[in-house]
């Protein structure tokens, strides 16, 4: 009985490793899924966070949500590149589109500088900021198009 009691406190232990010390400003995310409402109120953006391979990756799954369609679902992996010394992610989605880019803690939150998202042959420049707040976060996202940057959304993500 002991062995098995022992060998469950290490399963334990190991599953709820430390992040990364360069994924530490994304933490507050982990373990938790965070939803919002885009302007209308017709789609909900839902992102579930939970660490990966022992703290050295932060998963993010994605989901948007319209009634009578099919769910847009995307899966984001953040990890430290000890190359470029940042925290970089790749994204890929359900429908073929997927984007690389970087991530940085600011004062008010984590800044995603200008990254491409690509799909179907296009280009898309993008960058975002999320401004954090009490158990919610404010995601502010902009798009490229026609010589400058333009509103694509900008929601609050709840805690649930």
């Amino acid at each position: 009985m002991r062995p098995l009691l022992l060998l469950l406190m290490l399963s334990s232990t190991a599953a709820q490793a430390a992040p990364a010390d360069a994924l530490k400003p994304m933490a507050f995310l982990a373990g938790h899924c965070w939803k919002g409402e885009f302007p209308g109120g017709k789609q909900t953006d839902e992102h579930c966070f939970s660490w990966a391979l022992d703290g050295q990756a932060l998963r993010d799954i994605h989901t948007v949500r319209t009634p009578g369609k099919p769910d847009y679902v995307g899966e984001t992996l953040y990890y430290y590149d000890s190359a470029t010394k940042l925290v970089t992610y790749l994204y890929v989605e359900n429908t073929g589109g997927f984007s690389r880019g970087t991530m940085k803690p600011s004062i008010s939150g984590l800044e995603f500088p200008e990254a491409q998202y690509i799909a179907g042959g296009q280009t898309l420049p993008y960058r975002a900021h999320w401004t954090i707040q009490t158990d919610a976060y404010e995601a502010f996202s902009e798009m490229y198009v026609k010589d400058k940057w333009v509103t694509q959304f900008k929601m609050t993500m709840k805690k649930q």
